[in-house]
């Protein structure tokens, strides 16, 4: 069985998942990602905690990839935090490893960047693992 959980933090909101994040259950995300963006610019990031996410289909990256659209159309950010090996390797095998920065956990996630902004790519010298970049 699959949940989303939303906290709004100080910094920004932490979405935790759990279970299988698949065709079946994306809507779950979806309902919790339009409402988020609903609440508009100027919230401060936005961390999916991975840690308790036990499976990830192609329907569940496509939902993150849209929450990714979304938050970059407000000049917002996504961070991942606690992405299982699994779904790490996937992103790899993807190419998503160099759009998504990954997180050990939600709480260095959320404190990541402070006083700067994410990078929507990735550094040139490897996958986009807790970076971040000055504005240019």
């Amino acid at each position: 069985m699959f949940s989303v959980q939303v906290t709004q933090e100080e910094r920004g909101a932490v979405f935790a998942l759990r279970g299988d994040l698949d065709y079946d259950s994306v809507v779950q995300l979806h309902e919790a990602v339009e409402a988020e963006l609903a609440r508009g610019s100027g919230a401060g990031p936005v961390v999916v905690d991975c840690a308790r996410l036990t499976f990830c289909d192609s329907s569940g990256i496509g939902a993150l990839l849209r929450l990714f659209q979304g938050l970059a159309a407000q000049e917002r950010v996504l961070r991942l935090a606690a992405v299982p090996d699994s779904v790490a390797r996937l992103f790899s095998l993807t190419g998503l490893d160099q759009i998504f920065t990954v997180h050990t956990d939600a709480a260095e996630a959320l404190n990541a960047g402070t006083g700067r902004r994410d990078s929507v790519a990735a550094d040139p010298d490897g996958p986009a693992q807790s970076r971040e970049r000055q504005n240019t």
